[in-house]
């Protein structure tokens, strides 16, 4: 290791064989099917602890997550770019950011310390993220310590700090008992700072069974007084927070050779922020009772003269006051105006969070909103969430509560160092702020709106796409869910009639789309009278309940049978109960365990399945009793069955692969080439095919991914990537019974993403069987070459009678649609090769074909045979293609003249 003139021998620590730098290697590449990707919008949906704001070069942003990585914010659009797509599923923690430092010296480099847990929940060590191309492209340095991204405390910091005059020198604050860390090498090694006297004492409560409680949350901020160095040299003053309630902060003088515990500081709590203000020499802290981010009853924010070493109280409510219920977090300086800061409650759930601004450096503060004559209250602010309408939560409250809430868990709270006017705070929900802060000062209301697109942190819990109304409904933690009616725009409400926090299941009649049925959790204290269940008739766009017995607490799974005439419901811990019905009264199954996975078969109305701890059941009379009939299946599974075909079922074992069904679950066949699978689901045949096309999240031949398989199962394609991973992935897959090809993808923490097929597509027999094997080497060339210049009048005439056509549009997203054509040969007598003529109105261009061959000559499109579409037989034969072609995102107007081998046909 190397280290700067200031390190001392005594700092370095023997412990050169973990620290060792480690790139990220991509995933191996299976057999591929190219996709584009891209997130259905719904814009937040959970916690945001960090936004990073470079001091050096404007309008460089970073957003850190819980759970769902890190993001830069794009000036040029103003969405957020997400940073960590490429990690897999064996290093999934790197998507708990725990902390994130961009460099002020060379603005292209970015940090991030990444681990999502410090128990046993995330089985690898932290590591420590670095990116000369602000994020494009990382490497990774492992730590021989476990991160926690998402554990208690992740809300306080930066844990992470580069030095802002020698920029190769940085701090890394840990939890566990590990301590302060440096890296004199850009971050490619690090060594503990074993001069550092107190690694942290804080503990949540010691007691917890599952140890998500029972972690010391560690030294959590590190900021630099840049005054203290020059260009090139280590920067000689350092302030480091601990969580100890009395001994909260730390500073060395000497470039981090020895550490004191800084005199006269306040005791009793955890200062959560440290923030140096270096033109008036005054470092800010904000303090709690605890750690967070979702408690916190008391606490103070206090002001350090660091010329003379004066603490003065500034607490906008002190803690000795009764008003005081909260403790203060969010904390920011303007950098234009450092006499201006602003701080905020680490949590105020009622009546709303609370912010606090003060112009002459905490002496005197306004706060964002103030009480009148109770339950009244005045603002200084107006929202505006026109950009995300579900930030109301499908709320009503009664005063003084008020939706949309400013937010809760606000450890972050960022003025924009190169403009005054900008801030944006982070939430439990989205990233809110605004863009004319200063009017506060003047008497004026602040408008605050979301500042979230690209940004999608839902964590995805179940998906249906329906053959028929919204192309999909999902089923999310913490936000209940929506109906996607357009995959592209944030919806309007999330599920209400009841509101869940929480939908763990969703599903639809299979033969009667509109009806759908979701079971879900809430704190039932809150609404002692609402069910767990709830149902609609339209679609998702309504909902709304029946009864439930008694003693359920939590959703469950829950199933509707083919036709929409009953359900089936297994709540958590309790026993699983079917309704004849909408939920007017439940009665128990029998033969059936608690907490059984529970399915309906896709064709049949009285067959209902249910999977538990390795045994498959099966009920053939509507839910009422059950028997078990695979046994020895794998412990955990989950499983669906097939529309169409009765008795059909896949179920996806992650330790036990893929297996199939065709016989209602009596018996399974493992599909050899997959040896692990973690959710399957089903979508739109393949053109020439009758098997619906199959998608996994697992592992086929060694190598981990998404997959699909047109052919049953014979073959497999990987359909992502190495840059899209997605992490922690697997709770839910489906395709999109409308368009080949389409996945919707539910991931833990970086929202619903979907893919589109971008290749040419596969080629099939006319009449393809199911055990036809497809090679995964395949070319994914078109499927028939016809040469440009053949002639159309090579074709026969059609005969008297006519011909009709049917164009269709099957879905279209940004920059192109799938379309079908179907020709239908209204004579006696059968056409024998055809050529299909047409003209677009709107700019629209062919790209890829199936069933037939095309050439374009600007806006007219010639279609035609292939040898398996050659023959259209007499008196209503019909033949099919279809067709994905770009369009303007505007106008796609379908053509409205057809003729076929030179004659018209009517339009139908």
């Amino acid at each position: 290791m190397r280290f700067g003139a200031c390190a001392v021998a005594a700092v370095v620590v023997a412990a050169i064989g973990f620290a060792v730098q480690t790139a990220v290697r991509p995933a191996e590449a299976a057999a591929a099917d190219p996709y584009a990707f891209k997130n259905v919008q719904i814009e937040g949906g959970g916690f945001v602890p960090g936004i990073i704001f470079n001091q050096a070069q404007a309008n460089l942003v970073y957003a850190r997550t819980d759970i769902g990585g890190a993001y830069r914010l794009d000036p040029t659009t103003n969405r957020w770019i997400p940073l960590l797509d490429w990690v897999g599923q064996d290093n999934w923690g790197y998507n708990g950011v725990v902390s994130l430092a961009t460099d002020s010296v060379d603005p292209n480099k970015v940090y991030a310390a990444v681990g999502m847990y410090t128990n046993s929940w995330d089985p690898n060590n932290g590591a420590v993220l670095r990116s000369s191309d602000k994020g494009a492209t990382w490497q990774a340095t492992a730590l021989p310590f476990k991160l926690g991204g998402n554990m208690p405390g992740r809300g306080m910091g930066e844990r992470l700090a580069i030095d802002p005059n020698k920029n190769s020198i940085l701090y890394l604050g840990t939890p566990s008992g590990n301590g302060l860390w440096r890296s004199t090498d850009s971050g490619v090694t690090w060594a503990k700072v074993t001069s550092f006297p107190n690694p942290g004492n804080y503990v949540q409560d010691p007691n917890d069974a599952n140890g998500y409680l029972t972690d010391n949350q560690g030294v959590v901020w590190v900021t630099f007084d840049k005054r203290t160095g020059s260009a090139g040299s280590t920067t000689q003053t350092i302030y480091v927070g601990v969580a100890d309630k009395q001994n909260t902060v730390y500073r060395s003088t000497d470039g981090g050779t020895t550490w004191s515990r800084l005199a006269g500081q306040p005791t009793g709590y955890i200062a959560h922020k440290g923030v140096l203000d270096t033109t008036g020499g005054n470092l800010y802290i904000a303090t709690s009772d605890t750690g967070g981010p979702y408690d916190g009853a008391k606490g103070e924010v206090w002001k350090y003269a660091t010329a003379t070493g004066t603490w003065t109280n500034i607490s906008p409510v002190p803690s000795s006051s009764s008003d005081d219920y909260f403790g203060y977090s969010g904390l920011t300086v303007d950098r234009q105006h450092p006499n201006t800061i602003m701080v905020a409650t680490q949590v105020s759930w009622w009546p709303d969070a609370i912010f606090w601004r003060s112009t002459d450096g905490g002496a005197t503060w306004t706060r964002i909103w103030d009480w009148t004559s109770y339950p009244n209250r005045s603002f200084r602010y107006k929202m505006d969430i026109t950009r995300s309408p579900w930030l109301n939560f499908g709320t009503n409250p009664q005063p003084p509560e008020v939706t949309p809430k400013l937010g809760w868990m606000n450890e972050s709270l960022e003025i924009d160092p190169f403009n005054s006017n900008r801030f944006m705070y982070g939430t439990g929900a989205t990233i809110y702020g605004s863009t004319d802060l200063t009017t506060w000062d003047t008497g004026g209301q602040i408008t605050i709106k979301p500042m979230a697109p690209g940004l999608e942190e839902t964590a995805v819990l179940d998906l249906i796409s329906p053959p028929t109304g919204a192309p999909l409904v999902s089923a999310l933690g913490d936000i209940g869910g929506f109906r996607h009616t357009n995959l592209d725009a944030v919806p309007s409400a999330m599920f209400t009639g009841p509101v869940f926090t929480s939908t763990t299941s969703l599903d639809y009649a299979e033969l009667n789309p509109s009806v759908m049925v979701r079971a879900g959790n809430f704190t039932d204290s809150d609404r002692p009278g609402d069910s767990h269940a709830a149902f609609s008739t339209d679609g998702g766009a309504n909902w709304f309940q029946g009864t439930e017995p008694g003693g359920i607490n939590e959703g469950g799974t829950i199933a509707a049978n083919a036709d929409g005439s009953r359900f089936l419901w297994a709540p958590k811990n309790s026993a699983v109960v079917y309704s004849v019905g909408f939920g007017n009264s439940w009665t128990q199954a029998s033969g059936i365990p608690q907490n059984a996975i529970v399915e309906s078969d896709r064709v049949d109305p009285n067959t209902f399945y249910g999977y538990s701890g390795g045994t498959f059941y099966v009920s053939h009379n509507g839910g009422a009793s059950f028997t078990a009939a695979a046994t020895g299946l794998p412990s955990t599974a989950k499983f669906k069955a097939v529309a169409g075909a009765t008795g059909e079922v896949w179920l996806a074992g992650d330790t036990g692969g893929l297996l199939r069904s065709t016989n209602g679950g009596t018996s399974f066949a493992k599909v050899a080439a997959v040896t692990a699978a973690q959710a399957v689901g089903f979508g739109k045949a393949a053109p020439g095919r009758t098997n619906p096309a199959v998608f996994i999240v697992g592992q086929v031949d060694a190598k981990k991914g998404v997959f699909r398989s047109d052919d049953a199962g014979a073959t497999w394609l990987r359909i992502n990537d190495d840059q899209h991973q997605y992490g922690n992935i697997g709770e839910a897959i489906t395709g999109d019974p409308r368009i080949f090809g389409r996945v919707y993808l539910g991931t833990n923490g970086r929202g619903i993403i979907y893919g589109d097929r971008t290749g040419p597509l596969p080629s099939y027999s006319a009449s393809p069987s199911a055990s036809v094997s497809v090679s995964p080497s395949r070319s994914v060339s078109p499927s028939v070459s016809v040469s440009p210049s053949r002639s159309a009048s090579s074709s026969p005439p059609p005969p008297a009678g006519g011909c009709s056509v049917a164009y269709s549009i099957a879905g279209q997203w940004g920059g192109a649609f799938q379309g079908g054509v179907k020709i239908t040969n209204n004579s006696s007598t059968a056409v024998n090769g055809w050529s299909l003529k047409w003209t677009y109105a709107n700019g629209q261009v062919v790209q890829q074909i199936w069933g037939g061959a095309y050439t374009q000559s600007g806006a007219n499109v010639t279609v035609t045979n292939v040898d398996y579409t050659k023959t259209i037989a007499a008196n209503g034969g019909t033949v099919e293609f279809g067709f994905i072609a770009g369009w303007n995102n505007t106008t796609n107007a379908k053509p409205t003249a057809f003729t076929l081998n030179g004659t018209a046909c009517s339009v139908s």
